[in-house]
């Protein structure tokens, strides 16, 4: 069985061949899963999508989003 895939060290490489699971994001950020599930209820998260009943995230639209927190945070700053 291969090993269980760091989904950190999978935006740093780039795309990968999979887009990423709620459990990825909330492994990624250090949040719990159900964190992943109310930003996406608020709509305050990164966007994810269905596909059937699995909710999915792709890794662009995740660095896109953590592109926006980390300007909307300088922004504030200034």
């Amino acid at each position: 069985m291969p090993a269980q895939s760091d989904p950190r060290a999978i935006l740093r490489g780039g795309l990968p061949d999979r887009y990423l699971t709620p459990d990825d994001v909330a492994e990624l950020f250090d949040v719990p899963v159900e964190t992943v599930y109310q930003w996406r209820k608020k709509r305050t998260g990164p966007p994810g999508f269905r596909v059937g009943k699995h909710l999915r995230y792709d890794p662009a639209d995740v660095h896109a989003w953590i592109a926006e927190q980390k300007q909307a945070d300088l922004s504030q700053a200034a």
